[in-house]
């Protein structure tokens, strides 16, 4: 077997850490970074470098995973089947070799007849039917578990609370459907209106407005928004069906909305007709759409062609040529992040691109600006697809006027003035002033993140305050934080204040692999901090292996290896793993694989637990065998109440579930 290059390890790691976080970005914060065409160039990237080199495989990866986690804000429920996202394509060539795929894996010469769907620009979710009533619905979360939406989803007008004629259809107990919520083009307008009667500020556009909407707290606002829905399948059913245009007719019998656009029983060749047809009119319609969906119209057939852990086989968007205008760099600026990269980011002449409202870009690197030339003063070329800020394609060099300024990476740190610099090898420039402000806080927000200690409530603008008042040093800081200190912040009252002193003081268990992670050690994501954690088991043993004993733990190597040495070779880094520790952060070591004990068992989780988050329940019930569900049904074989349960208690006790508390699951667990 031939030896990885160095380079392509790095390469690997870097695009699947930039993939992981756009993915936070784009499905959890609703505000993405970059254009989706070239979130899609980094995912090809990606999966071509992982099939070249399969000794890479990670099972984190990005191209293993859909989207990113839901919200802490909500409760967490796990999707029967996954609902994974779609593989894309973008010429008739590749729509080609995915019928030429399908029909491969078949093993047949026949011609395959799909149905083809405009593919919506919203937000996928599922409802859940039981007895033909809406009893959950669920935003898709990152493919496994979703947020709990029910409340805003009853207020959506075209989503029946009931099914129709469900005596006709022999509705089972169980109807997993599943939709895209939208808002069109009249009610978009029509919400911006408001925004500006009440001297609020307006929404960017459709989906951002939607996928805000879905995610109130207060189910009341999303009652006033004019959200729609449109169905396009279903999750886990009994009903016998056949085709999917079948599954689609009997949701519209049902009370279900669908597209009126799709088109049934369509060869490969039509499919490509009719998406040039819908790109042609998408200008005409009521909605956004941003491409077309073609999916194997034979269920049997679709279950034979199964999917990857990404993506469904028997499917595929087609998605549009991304929107593109022309603007004005205005200006470049730099910005620093939390191991000190200066990333340069334009400012644009504001422009609107595909009804969003564009201000700047990120142009990646000095590599990336002198390849294309961009300057200060160009007339750029920007795109996007979807809701994002814009690429710069390429500088219009016929609209110079020879006022324009090449730019330069500065020779110093723009936030703390330190001497900045480029490996040999490297296009990253870098502050390495460990103290630098800009640095700092974005440490403090890594380490603070989900994933790491996950202190709910410790958001960017409380975390740059408590910098610039000098609250916090370091992140071994946070644990010096109390609810008095917490009180002087602005808009952080003596409730919020209290409530985030608690929050730090419940972080303070912590799991050995999320600890390392926090650190944020260079080149020590989530996968390789869970490497680290079961390899060497407890802090000591790491602190004291070499860069040989850690280079050999398989999914590490010498580049890893060198990073976690050097960074523990540093004494202020010492320094601050010890008055962390001296706060009684209390770090969990896996020092044995559990008995399956609870193998096959269902539990539900509701209210809140004496000392434990719902995710550390989670983790030790499924450590243990088990398999932890959001909603109760006849499958489920205890639910955990903890204080102020929801209506799920209810409804356990009419099915006969058993409940139980903490303790009792504790003991179950062997604790």
């Amino acid at each position: 077997m031939k030896e990885i290059d160095a380079d392509i390890v790095n390469k690997v790691k870097a695009l699947r850490e930039t993939l992981h976080r756009h993915n936070y970005l784009y499905y959890v914060l609703d505000n993405p970074e970059v254009s989706d065409a070239e979130y899609d160039r980094m995912m090809r990237e990606l999966t071509a470098l992982e099939e070249a080199w399969p000794e890479l495989y990670d099972p984190d990866s990005p191209t293993s995973r859909v989207g990113a986690p839901p919200l802490s804000e909500f409760e967490t429920i796990a999707h029967s089947i996954p609902m994974l996202s779609l593989g894309n394509a973008f010429t008739d060539s590749e729509i080609i070799d995915f019928d030429r795929r399908v029909r491969k894996i078949l093993g047949t010469d026949d011609e395959m007849l799909y149905t083809v769907e405009p593919k919506l620009d919203g937000l996928a979710v599922e409802l859940v039917y039981e007895n033909g009533k809406l009893i959950v619905a669920s935003t898709r979360g990152d493919g496994i578990n979703g947020e709990v939406i029910t409340a805003n989803v009853r207020t959506i007008r075209s989503a029946p609370l009931l099914l129709q004629d469900t005596e006709k259809w022999s509705i089972p107990l169980r109807l997993e459907v599943r939709g895209e919520v939208f808002i069109g083009h009249e009610g978009f307008r029509s919400l911006n209106e408001e925004q500006l009667n009440q001297k609020l500020t307006p929404f960017a556009n459709p989906r951002n407005a939607a996928a805000g909407s879905l995610r109130q707290l207060d189910s009341s606002i999303t009652a006033k928004r004019p959200l729609e829905i449109f169905f396009y399948g279903v999750g886990e059913t009994d009903l016998r069906l056949k085709s999917h245009w079948e599954t689609l007719q009997t949701l519209q019998e049902l009370g279900l909305r669908i597209n009126p656009l799709i088109r049934p029983e369509v060869t490969i060749e039509e499919a490509v007709d009719y998406y040039k047809a819908l790109e042609n009119k998408r200008h005409l319609l009521p909605y956004d759409i941003d491409g077309m969906v073609i999916k194997v119209d034979d269920l049997s057939l679709q279950m034979k062609l199964g999917s990857t852990s990404r993506s469904p086989r028997w499917a595929i968007a087609y998605k549009f040529k991304a929107m593109q205008e022309t603007t004005r760099i205005l200006d470049i600026d730099v910005q620093v992040g939390r191991t000190g990269v200066l990333t340069p980011v334009a400012h644009l002449q504001p422009v609107n691109v595909g009804g969003a409202l564009v201000r700047r870009a990120t142009l990646h690197n000095e590599d990336e600006i002198e390849r294309k030339d961009i300057r200060i003063g160009d007339t750029v070329l920007v795109q996007r697809a979807g809701d994002v800020i814009p690429e710069v394609v390429k500088v219009i060099e016929s609209k110079r006027t020879g006022v324009e300024r090449i730019f330069h990476m500065p020779l110093n740190c723009p936030v703390c003035d330190s001497t900045v610099i480029r490996a040999k090898g490297e296009t990253a420039t870098r502050c390495i002033n460990a103290t630098c402000l800009a640095q700092l806080k974005e440490r403090i927000k890594h380490f603070s993140s989900k994933g790491a200690f996950d202190i709910d409530g410790l958001g960017d603008k409380l975390v740059d305050q408590l910098v610039d008042k000098s609250l916090l040093a370091s992140y071994a800081d946070i644990f010096y934080l109390d609810a008095v200190k917490l009180e002087d912040m602005e808009r952080m009252g003596a409730r919020s204040a209290e409530k985030l002193a608690c929050a730090i003081e419940k972080s303070k268990k912590i799991k050995f692999n999320c600890f390392l992670y926090a650190l944020g050690i260079r080149h020590v994501g989530e996968h390789v901090a869970k490497i680290l954690a079961r390899e060497f088991k407890s802090l000591d043993n790491l602190l004291l292996a070499t860069t040989e004993q850690i280079g050999a733990v398989e999914g590490a190597g010498s580049v890893i290896a060198e990073s976690v040495v050097n960074f523990f070779k540093q004494n202020t880094n010492r320094e601050l793993i010890s008055r962390i520790i001296d706060n009684n952060v209390c770090i969990l070591f896996q020092t044995h694989e559990k008995e399956k004990t609870l193998e096959d068992k269902v539990f539900v989780l509701t209210g809140t637990l004496e000392d434990l988050t719902r995710d550390q329940a989670k983790e030790m019930i499924e450590a243990a065998g088990g398999r932890v569900s959001g909603s109760v049904s006849r499958k489920t074989d205890y639910l955990v109440a903890g204080s102020s349960p929801g209506s799920k208690l209810n409804l356990a006790k009419d099915l006969d579930v058993e409940i139980i508390d903490q303790a009792t699951l504790q003991k179950m667990l062997g604790m």
